[in-house]
């Protein structure tokens, strides 16, 4: 579990296929020192776990099916990426609920730059945006993020200076592809009040009256 508080940017090693997956390793920088093998790390909103750790740089292995979700086999040497550690029972929750399983990928659609603040927008599934309210949360790349605007297939995020300078949001440009993790109370809302509509409960409640209040 993390929080979406980015604590440090990694430098990409390499990426090896085996077999179906791959192999991954990243500079981790001063983290190194606190991690070792066994341990999660977030990696641009990725849960990975540390299978080995040498000389600052940490490898993981990567499922087909992680590679097919996010954007890591996308990812080349000397690219940067976000990195968190893990929440520790005590820790302060600066973010949200993040739990590294990325839900699928979007595409910055627009940046629009303001004095103070930078206006980013994203496209997505519709299976990604019907689980997204505005004002609600969102993690982009492992980054705790508040949903400014909600429309058909698309999202955008109000960036502050910070968070271009201390994340690699700062360093991608309209086009490029980014993960996205919805909110878990948002996916768990949602898949309970579709089983209850289509169950009837005998309260006439159904998917016709939900979608009538709100609920896409």
């Amino acid at each position: 579990m993390f929080t979406g508080i980015i604590e440090n940017i990694g430098t990409v090693k390499g990426l090896a296929r085996v077999g179906r997956g791959g192999r991954l390793q990243i500079d981790v920088a001063p983290l190194a020192k606190e991690l070792k093998s066994g341990d999660s790390l977030s990696i641009e909103g990725v849960c990975l776990t540390v299978v080995d750790i040498k000389a600052g740089t940490a490898s993981f292995d990567v499922s087909q099916e992680t590679l097919k979700r996010s954007t890591l086999g996308e990812l080349r040497p000397g690219d940067k990426v976000n990195l968190e550690m893990a929440l520790a029972v005590g820790d302060r929750l600066g973010g949200h609920f993040v739990q590294g399983h990325v839900d699928g990928t979007g595409t910055i659609d627009k940046i629009e730059s303001h004095p103070g603040q930078c206006t980013m927008w994203f496209s997505v599934g519709p299976e990604l945006s019907q689980n997204m309210i505005e004002k609600g949360s969102v993690a982009v790349d492992g980054i705790s993020l508040t949903v400014v605007d909600l429309a058909p297939g698309k999202f955008s995020v109000a960036l502050i200076p910070y968070t271009l300078e201390n994340t690699s949001l700062g360093l991608k440009k309209v086009g490029d592809r980014v993960n996205i993790e919805t909110d878990i109370l948002g996916k768990w809302v949602r898949k309970l009040l579709s089983a209850w509509a289509s169950e009837g409960q005998g309260t006439g409640l159904t998917m016709e009256s939900l979608k009538a209040k709100g609920f896409e």
